[in-house]
């Protein structure tokens, strides 16, 4: 049974838990979760919490195909003030920090983050497993193959299931051996993979587990929803719901998602299937 602490704050994953996206940017790809000033963030976090979101995942530079990068003091510039207000107002809530960056990392969780969430794993940032290890945070790790702007430029894999596991595998150990207690593994569904290479992972991600860590599914209206169903990322609600049952049912103990409250449903739902009448979530 996997719990994260933080701050003298415990959150069990007996429960699969439900992240809700906060992003910070101004060109995230799914325009109507766009949340640029602290003003109207602090409205979609409540409403996030309301729902029954466990943790806030705050990112200020898209990560979408083809995104441009942000300097870490434009970043810095976007999140920091983001955090100080949900601290603020939500003493108690989980929030996570979206960064490749390591000194963003460290100004955040100075700021009142709890979790940092690295779409490299620390490979685009060779200060950052130190940094997280000084830091005493949970820490997230995805496998990306290259980087959000040429991510989806042909991407190739061996044995895409074995490849990532391999790959994840290969960053667990480093940040082990880098200090890092608590790592969360999310094999990055959609981050240089093709619509095939998402479906073979979702449909082997109980495999996962071995690796003896919490695993993250971030399926959220993602390309692999909207190519096969033909449909834009507005109306990829339902595919979303559907992917993250199936994400459920094959190990998942985190869903990052823009909708918290049809997530907290699926979880439920999910509680009941495997025989948990109560159906109740953390």
């Amino acid at each position: 049974m996997h719990t994260l602490t933080n701050r003298g704050k415990a959150l069990s994953l007996s429960t699969p838990a439900v992240m809700g996206i906060l992003n910070a940017t101004p060109d995230s790809f799914y325009h109507e979760k766009r949340a640029s000033e602290a003003k109207g963030l602090l409205g979609l976090a409540e409403i996030m919490l309301k729902d029954g979101a466990s943790i806030l995942d705050v990112g200020g530079e898209s990560t979408r195909p083809g995104a441009g990068a942000v300097s870490p003091d434009e970043e810095a510039k976007r999140v920091l003030p983001a955090i100080t207000s949900l601290r603020k107002e939500f003493p108690d809530v989980w929030i996570s920090i979206d960064t490749y960056h390591a000194e963003v990392a460290r100004n955040a969780v100075d700021a009142g983050a709890d979790i940092v969430n690295d779409i490299s794993g620390g490979l685009l940032d060779k200060d950052m497993l130190n940094t997280v290890a000084e830091l005493d945070v949970p820490y997230i790790v995805m496998h990306i193959q290259g980087v959000p702007g040429t991510m989806q430029q042909d991407p190739q894999y061996n044995h895409v299931v074995q490849d990532v596991l391999r790959h994840l595998r290969q960053i667990i150990s480093r940040c082990h051996d880098a200090g890092i207690k608590q790592v969360i593994a999310d094999p990055g569904f959609g981050f240089g993979k093709t619509v095939e290479h998402n479906y073979e992972l979702l449909a082997m991600l109980n495999t996962f587990s071995t690796l003896g860590v919490p695993v993250l599914a971030g399926l959220s209206r993602k390309s692999m929803i909207c190519k096969p169903l033909k449909v834009s990322p507005v109306n990829a609600l339902n595919g979303t719901t559907a992917l993250n049952m199936a994400a459920l049912m094959n190990g998942a103990n985190i869903l990052r998602v823009h909708d918290v409250r049809e997530a907290i449903e699926t979880v439920k739902l999910f509680r009941h299937l495997a025989g948990d009448s109560d159906g109740k979530t953390t």
